[in-house]
């Protein structure tokens, strides 16, 4: 099967494309445990005003970050917009069948960092999906709204303007608004 064309590399206009049309996760592999990465990036997108669903036959009809956790993707009660995968690239396969099974469809299937399967990424682009694989979305989502620059992590932009934080000694900053992601209707 052939290796889809720029799975090595994704340009940031992508990435906050992506970032900036979507509305609804189901994060696949989700887990109670705060300590661990799907937790974290869960609550993460949540704060950033994503409606984050949960996915985790373990935990379905447990409430975690405010939401009824759900055994598979079919369960979910609204339409998703992006699919991201916290389990291993084997099972990313049948995830991502599952997920194009869905009407309507997601527009997005993520992979989490260390995930690659392109034998499941050939059939979702094939389907119409958009396939970002190996990459975290907190991660790109920080890099690009320079939040992750606070963290002394280099993001690829230089800039000599100086970041401000916002509230009271926290650092919580946004993708701009006007640029990558409207507000949200009241």
């Amino acid at each position: 099967m052939p290796v889809p064309a720029g799975h090595d590399h994704y340009p940031d206009e992508l990435i906050g494309a992506i970032l900036h049309n979507v509305r609804t996760i189901a994060l696949v592999g989700a887990s109670a445990n705060p300590a661990r990465p799907s937790w974290i990036v869960a609550k993460y997108l949540g704060q950033r005003g994503y409606d984050v669903w949960l996915v985790n036959p373990g935990l379905a009809g447990e409430d975690l970050l405010g939401k009824r956790v759900v055994a598979r993707l079919a369960d979910l009660p609204v339409p998703i917009d992006l699919v991201e995968i916290f389990r291993n690239s084997e099972a990313a396969a049948g995830i991502t069948d599952e997920a194009l099974a869905l009407v309507p469809r997601p527009k997005v299937i993520w992979m989490q960092l260390s995930v690659r399967n392109d034998a499941a990424a050939v059939r979702a682009e094939a389907a119409g999906a958009t396939v970002i694989m190996n990459r975290c979305p907190k991660i790109e989502y920080g890099r690009l709204s320079g939040e992750i620059s606070w963290n002394g992590v280099n993001s690829r932009t230089l800039s000599s303007k100086r970041r401000t934080l916002a509230g009271t000694g926290t650092q919580k900053l946004a993708l701009p608004v006007n640029r990558l992601r409207p507000p949200r209707p009241v």
